[in-house]
C-alpha cells in the first residue's frame, strides 16, 4: 500500500465538506429540545416546515455519500487526503452525521406525533410526520441495518435504547405508513381540521392526496427491497396510487444566506459567491452512461455535466503522475452545465444542481416509476412494466431539464422528445430497449442500470443501495479493471469480490453513550444490510 495512502486515515474536511457542512446547510432556526415527551412551546405548525428543510440538508448528505461511495464521483486533480474515501476501510467517525443528525430530525418529528396523538384537528401534521419519520428510519436501516427504533425517540424514558433487527423495523415501518394514510383519510371528515399551508408544508404545499401517494411509494420502495428477504403483514396500498411527480422540498430556497438549497450550496455557491465542494469530478464509471461506451444519451448528458461531451473523469483512487493528468473541478462543478461560473450570478439551469432556488428532491417521478416497474416484475403489484419502465426514462428527462421554477427553456425544451429520441438511438441496447429482455434478471438489470443513471447525483444514497442489493449496474472487477468497467477505488482495502464495502460504522458517540447496545464486531467489509447481496 502506498505510504501516502497508509498515513490517511481521515478524509479531511475538504473532502467531506458535503456532510459536516450538514449543520451550516441545513440548521434548523428553530431546534427543539431533545426530549420530544418534555413540554415545549413550538406547535406542529411550527416544527413541521423547519423539519422539512432540516430534511432536505439531510437528504443533501445522504446524495454526498452515496455518490462518494457509490459510483458517481472520482478524486478531482490539485487535492489529497482522501484516506478512507480511496481505502473504504471506513472509521466510526466517517459520514457519522447521518446517524446522528438523523436522530436529531427524528426527534422534531416524533415532537408532533406525541403533540397531536388523539387530536382529530390535527390528523394531517400526525400523519405527514409519521410518514417523514418511516422515510428517516428507512435510510437508517438501509446505512447501517439494526439501529434503536421502538425504544428511541423517547428522552429520559430510554437513555439507552436497545437496537433493533432490521427486518423488524422494515415490517413496522409498513404498519406506520398504513396508519398514516388512515390518519390523513378520517381528517377528510374531521369539522376544523388543520390544513398545513404551502409555507408550513415545503414538500406537497398540504396536497393530502399526494401525501397518501408519497406514503404508498415509500412502502412499496421498502417491501421491494426487503423482496425475498421478509415478509409483510401487509403487502397492499390504498387506492390513491404512487407517485408520479416530483416529492421536492422547497421552503422558498433563494440565494440569501442560510435560504439557499443545500445541495447548491455545497457544491454549488455560497450565497457571496465563493465556490462549493471542488474535490471531486465525475467518475469514468459513470460516464460511460452518456457518452456511448454503454450507452448514449447526449440530451442527459448536456444537461447534467459542464463541457459534455469533453467532461474530465476519473477512476476514484487514480492520481496524478508522470503519465496520468487529473483535471481539477472548476467552479461550480462539473455536475453544474451552464457556462455562467460567476457565483453570485450563476443558477437557472439544468440537471441535478440547477439554482440556489432550486428544489430539494426527496423521490423523484423516475425513482417512482422505476421502484414500481421492478415491483411488477417481481410480482408486489399487478402493472406494466414495460410502460413504468419507459415512464421512468421519461420521467428523469423532465426533472434533468427543467429549470428551478419547473420550466422549460431554450435550450433544452423538448424533454418528452429526447426521451423518445433516446430510446431509439439505443435500440440494441438491452439496457435501453426493455422489449429485448425477456427474464426477470434482464429485466431487473435495465431497470437498476436506468434508475442509477436517473438518480446520478440526484439522490445518489439510492442507487448506492440499489446496487448493494442486486449487483445492478454490472461492473467488472477484475485486476486492471478500467475506470469505464468499475467505480471500485484503485486503492480499495476490500476483500469482497466487487471490492466496495457493505456498510458504515455506527459513530463514536454510540460506542460513548450506548455501549451496551451497539453492535459490536461490524466491519465495512464483512457486515451486510440485511436486504444486501
Amino acid at each position: 500500500m502506498n505510504k501516502k495512502i497508509n498515513s490517511m486515515k481521515k478524509i479531511t474536511a475538504i473532502i467531506l465538506s458535503g456532510v459536516v457542512l450538514l449543520a451550516s446547510s441545513c440548521s434548523k432556526q428553530l431546534d427543539i429540545n431533545n426530549n420530544p415527551n418534555a413540554a415545549t412551546s413550538a406547535t406542529p405548525e411550527l416544527i413541521l416546515p423547519q423539519a422539512l428543510n432540516y430534511t432536505a440538508g439531510l437528504l443533501n448528505s445522504f446524495n454526498t455519500y452515496g455518490a462518494q461511495v457509490g459510483g458517481y464521483a472520482a478524486n478531482a486533480g490539485g487535492y489529497g487526503g482522501f484516506g478512507t474515501a480511496f481505502t473504504y476501510n471506513f472509521a466510526s467517525g466517517d459520514y457519522g452525521g447521518l446517524f446522528t443528525s438523523s436522530y436529531d430530525l427524528l426527534n422534531d418529528y416524533q415532537t408532533i406525533i406525541n403533540q397531536s396523538n388523539g387530536v382529530p384537528t390535527y390528523n394531517y401534521y400526525n400523519a405527514m410526520a409519521k410518514v417523514m419519520k418511516a422515510m428517516h428510519f428507512q435510510l437508517l436501516v438501509d446505512t447501517y441495518n439494526d439501529v434503536p427504533y421502538s425504544e428511541a425517540l423517547k428522552g429520559a424514558g430510554a437513555l439507552n435504547p436497545k437496537y433493533d433487527a432490521a427486518a423488524n423495523i422494515y415490517k413496522d415501518l409498513t404498519v406506520q405508513l398504513d396508519s398514516a394514510i388512515t390518519l390523513f383519510n378520517a381528517g377528510a371528515s374531521v369539522t376544523g381540521v388543520k390544513v398545513p399551508s404551502a409555507t408550513q408544508d415545503g414538500l406537497f404545499g398540504g396536497n393530502v392526496t399526494k401525501w397518501k401517494q408519497f406514503a404508498n411509494t415509500l412502502k412499496l420502495r421498502i417491501i421491494l427491497r426487503a423482496n425475498g428477504k421478509t415478509t409483510f403483514a401487509n403487502s397492499t396500498f390504498s387506492s390513491d396510487g404512487f407517485l408520479t411527480t416530483d416529492a421536492m422540498i422547497n421552503p422558498g430556497y433563494t440565494r440569501d444566506n442560510g435560504r439557499q438549497n443545500p445541495k447548491w450550496n455545497t457544491w454549488g455557491w455560497s450565497y457571496t459567491g465563493a465556490a462549493g465542494n471542488k474535490a471531486w469530478m465525475p467518475s469514468t464509471y459513470s460516464l460511460t452512461f452518456y457518452n456511448g461506451v454503454k450507452i448514449n444519451d447526449n440530451g442527459r448528458g448536456k444537461a447534467s455535466f459542464y463541457q459534455y461531451p469533453s467532461t474530465p473523469t476519473n477512476q476514484l483512487g487514480q492520481e496524478t503522475n508522470s503519465t496520468v493528468t487529473i483535471a481539477s473541478s472548476p467552479e461550480g462543478s462539473f455536475w453544474f452545465p451552464s457556462t455562467d461560473r460567476t457565483g453570485t450570478s450563476a443558477g437557472n439551469s439544468t440537471g441535478a444542481l440547477k439554482g440556489p432556488n432550486a428544489g430539494m428532491p426527496v423521490l423523484t417521478a423516475a425513482e417512482s416509476y422505476f421502484i414500481q416497474a421492478e415491483a411488477a416484475v417481481k410480482g408486489i403489484i399487478t402493472a406494466n412494466d414495460a410502460t413504468l419502465f419507459n415512464n421512468g426514462i421519461v420521467a428523469s428527462f423532465k426533472y434533468l431539464y427543467a429549470l428551478p421554477d419547473g420550466t422549460y427553456g431554450t435550450l433544452l425544451p423538448d424533454p418528452t422528445g429526447d426521451a423518445a429520441s433516446y430510446l431509439t438511438a439505443n435500440a440494441s441496447s438491452a439496457l435501453v430497449n426493455y422489449s429485448l429482455n425477456t427474464t426477470s434478471a434482464q429485466k431487473t438489470e435495465a431497470i437498476i442500470t436506468q434508475k442509477w443513471v436517473a438518480l446520478n447525483f440526484v439522490n445518489s444514497d439510492q442507487s448506492w443501495n440499489d446496487y448493494r442489493r442486486t449487483g445492478y449496474p454490472r461492473i467488472i472487477s477484475t485486476a486492471g479493471a478500467t475506470g469505464a468497467q468499475t467505480f471500485a477505488s484503485k486503492y480499495s482495502e476490500s476483500t469482497r469480490p466487487d471490492r466496495l464495502p457493505t456498510r458504515l460504522l455506527y459513530p463514536p458517540s454510540e460506542g460513548s453513550y450506548n455501549s451496551v447496545n451497539v453492535p459490536k464486531g461490524i466491519t465495512p467489509f464483512t457486515s451486510l444490510i440485511f436486504w444486501a447481496q
